[in-house]
């Protein structure tokens, strides 16, 4: 059965959502997206979201020809992108007279007790006050994901959303992505792919992710499937949707066949 009236919410957008084939901001795509969670914290939810797209973004700030490969560089364009991410986002939400917080974590910041106690707490005061806090990995020290990609307690912003829908007991996680949902076959290159449109039991459908996404990002089905067992064992349901209609999320938190919903545990 499929939740419905959903509270609190986090909602991850992917870079390839956030931003044009070039790396520059997609300001249609972020102020479609910006207006449809500002109206959700309008109707009474709590709204987080966990946003990619800074070293993208900063590679457009600063007209570099390619994605650097130096992780330095790598930091280092990432710090100007973040910049330039969270201008827009408090640009744009302020248009809707909502305030928003940034909140950069690594893999320290989750794993050590106290330090997630304090963040809790940072969150749930947030959220009390109204605001609507905006969460990325801190590419600038940390290189988990940047550097080799490898998946330590943090790693890519799909595992990081899980970890923060579980940190702040949220009831959904909307994973925004260029694709509508879990297929039985890749629909890129199979036209008879259907989609998945509930999941009961993550390990049936693990042997459905395929590779890594986009140039642009750097998640794909498989950082996925792991953001839902990381969710669902927390008690919280997880739906992926395509970011390019934001306005789907209404119908999600609704309880609208949308996508697809993998279902919490109800043991928890």
């Amino acid at each position: 059965m499929w939740q419905k009236n959903c509270y609190r919410i986090v909602v991850k957008v992917g870079t390839s959502t956030l931003t044009h084939d070039s790396g520059a901001a997609n300001l249609h795509s972020i102020e479609r997206l910006v207006r449809v969670l500002a109206d959700l914290e309008g109707y009474g939810h709590e709204v987080i979201l966990v946003s990619s797209g800074a070293i993208a973004i900063g590679k457009s700030k600063l007209n570099l020809q390619k994605r650097p490969t130096e992780l330095r560089m790598k930091q280092a364009t990432a710090a100007v992108g973040q910049c330039r991410l969270m201008h827009l986002y408090d640009q744009f939400f302020g248009e809707y007279n909502r305030g928003v917080a940034q909140i950069l974590l690594t893999d320290e910041d989750v794993a050590d007790p106290v330090r997630r106690e304090h963040l809790s707490g940072t969150f749930a005061a947030l959220l009390e006050l109204g605001v609507i806090p905006i969460v990325n990995e801190n590419d600038s020290v940390s290189s988990a994901e940047i550097e080799t990609g490898a998946q330590k307690v943090l790693g890519d912003n799909d595992t990081l959303s899980a970890i923060v829908a579980k940190l702040c007991n949220a009831d959904i996680l909307i994973l925004l992505s260029d694709i509508d949902g879990l297929y039985d076959a890749d629909p890129h290159t199979d036209p008879d792919a259907k989609m998945i449109h509930t999941v009961n039991d993550i390990a049936k459908v693990e042997g459905l992710a395929g590779g890594v996404g986009t140039w642009r990002g750097t998640g794909g089905m498989i950082t996925k499937i792991q953001a839902a067992k990381i969710a669902t064992q927390a008690g919280c349901d997880m739906v992926i949707s395509n970011g390019s209609k934001p306005d789907l999320i209404y119908d999600i938190v609704a309880g609208k066949e949308v996508g697809t919903r993998f279902l919490a545990q109800k043991d928890v």
